[in-house]
């Protein structure tokens, strides 16, 4: 029996390796910030699709654009909704998209060095920008944004290589 594709839910369940005993640590959801935007666009689009009437014989034309917005927010709402960064027992990986599906990993021992980087707006709300370092020359796994409670995430990552066995743990003074 085959899977069936969800474009409604991010299933990140799907992308484990249960044979060799994958678990989830963390699932990370965009920071809240993320739904300025698209809550925006959204109210823009109705307003105009309100304001519509007032426009004379274009009326309708208004009437699209507004619907054109309010499906813009919608279908940047979703997509911030699909984005899911995992952090498991054995890699870190990123699931995003709607109609087609990207993952990127990076398996915890190819990680050299993990930056965070925070905006005023960021240390205010409590988001980050993670930078991940790799083994690798080219990755697909470089820039997550938007990352809620950074330090914390940081730590758990760091955390998890630690208990891994993969790095020992420096005892320089």
């Amino acid at each position: 029996m085959g899977e069936r594709p969800s474009l409604l839910a991010p299933d990140v369940t799907r992308y484990l390796l249960s044979d060799e005993g994958e678990e989830v640590i963390d699932e990370v959801v965009k920071h809240p910030v993320t739904i300025v935007r698209p809550v925006l666009t959204v109210v823009v689009g109705a307003l105009v699709m309100v304001l519509s009437g007032l426009a004379g014989p274009v009326w309708w034309l208004v009437l699209a654009f507004g619907l054109g917005l309010c499906g813009a927010g919608l279908y940047q709402y979703h997509a911030r909704y699909m984005d899911r960064f995992v952090i498991t027992n054995m890699r870190v990986f990123r699931v995003h998209g709607i109609f087609t599906r990207q993952v990127a990993t990076m398996p915890l021992t190819r990680i050299l060095d993990i930056s965070v980087r925070q905006s005023w707006l960021g240390m205010l709300l409590n988001y980050g920008h993670f930078t991940f370092e790799s083994a690798a020359q080219d990755q697909g796994l470089r820039e997550i944004t938007y990352v809620g409670r950074p330090r914390q995430r940081d730590l758990t990552i760091q955390g998890v290589i630690q208990r891994a066995g993969i790095r020992a743990v420096s005892t320089t003074a």
